[in-house]
């Protein structure tokens, strides 16, 4: 640039690309991002000093956003993007070697691509922030939820208890009294089906952390191994491979022994449910930070995004009627809190689920 009249042009490009970008990022759609760096990536083709020939590639968290033609071998500059600190992509503008050189850049066009990577990643953040403030205000609401839950269910199972109880009692006296034999398989009956309700009760009580545990240190290597061997029949039915691995192979949580071993077969057994024949189920078991984290992954349908807030909450399912009660992963929720533990889930990749459980380590 030679003349006066040339630096101010190019100084006016510069700054008219810097508010175009503000004005881009204060109405970006948060949960849309991609037409706002598409549009950012225009905008800075538009204020370098050979716009025809430029070319311009923004690279954020592994999605690529271009404008004009990628020569062959390409004269550049190029800025980091980073988010908290951390880089999580950059921005490069370019030129084609064999008519410009790096010197063709100007020191203002370094200096705006430095601004723009830092309104970026500014704006990556605020959209990362609003992300976490929601799942935070959706899993505070599931937890009060399930807390008021709880509460209803403890008082349902204990109400439950007294008469199921009863007619069990009754039932067996009258057994013992009457000789018909229509009339004791009729007895019988009822017998099962009482039992049958007993055991709803309990898992109720379960979910409510109403059972009394016997805490203890348990090595969790054996309870996988004797879970898959209960499950063995089922594995091989679907012809379904499960992967187990721990390290090290020696570790231990404080945990009801019987109940860590009634969620591991749960989530193993719903994991085996949904996941298609010649899949692989796996289990890891580690030590992260100041937890033992198991994490159960299978390459099942997954779970649909409109129910996931509902899994532990009691009587959810969505499996046919008859396939189960809706009680498996209320149940696991309930023992797990009463262990001072977490459980979350996410999706796997490609498809399918993955639970993780974390238990405190001490």
């Amino acid at each position: 640039m030679n003349t006066t009249e040339d630096k101010l042009r190019e100084r006016i490009k510069e700054l008219t690309c810097l508010y175009e970008v503000t004005s881009i990022i204060v109405n970006s759609d948060y949960n849309h991002l991609e037409p706002s760096l598409q549009a950012i990536s225009q905008c800075l083709k538009s204020a370098v000093q050979f716009e025809n020939d430029s070319y311009v590639k923004i690279v954020v968290n592994n999605a690529v956003f271009e404008d004009g033609k990628a020569a062959e071998n390409v004269s550049s500059i190029q800025a980091n993007i980073k988010v908290f600190n951390e880089v999580s992509g950059y921005i490069l503008i370019g030129y084609p070697a064999e008519k410009y050189s790096e010197k063709d850049f100007l020191d203002e066009e370094k200096k705006l691509l430095d601004n723009v990577c830092l309104e970026i990643g500014n704006l990556i953040e605020r959209q990362q922030i609003r992300a976490n403030e929601a799942q935070m205000k959706r899993q505070i609401e599931r937890t009060d939820r399930l807390n008021i839950l709880g509460e209803i269910t403890a008082g349902i199972a204990h109400e439950l208890n007294t008469p199921l109880t009863n007619i069990l009692g009754f039932t067996e006296l009258l057994q013992d009294q009457i000789k018909d034999t229509k009339q004791l398989r009729d007895l019988e009956r009822i017998k099962e089906s009482t039992i049958f309700s007993r055991e709803i009760v309990k898992k109720l009580m379960f979910f409510a952390c109403e059972v009394p545990q016997q805490m203890q240190k348990v090595t969790l290597k054996p309870i996988v191994e004797n879970v898959l061997g209960l499950l063995k029949p089922s594995f091989k039915n679907k012809e379904i491979k499960s992967v187990f691995t721990i390290t090290p192979s020696d570790l231990q949580i404080r945990a009801d022994e019987i109940q860590i071993t009634q969620v591991l077969f749960n989530i193993i057994m719903n994991a085996i449910y949904a996941s298609a024949e010649g899949s692989s189920i796996d289990i890891e078991i580690k030590k992260v930070k100041q937890a033992i984290q198991i994490e159960i992954k299978d390459e099942g349908d997954g779970i649909p995004s409109a129910i996931e807030e509902k899994i532990y909450e009691p009587f959810f399912t969505t499996k046919p009627t008859g396939d189960g009660s809706g009680l498996g992963l209320s149940v696991v929720h309930g023992i797990i809190a009463s262990h001072k533990g977490t459980i979350k889930h996410a999706k796997n990749s490609p498809k399918g689920t993955i639970f993780t459980l974390n238990f405190p380590d001490n």
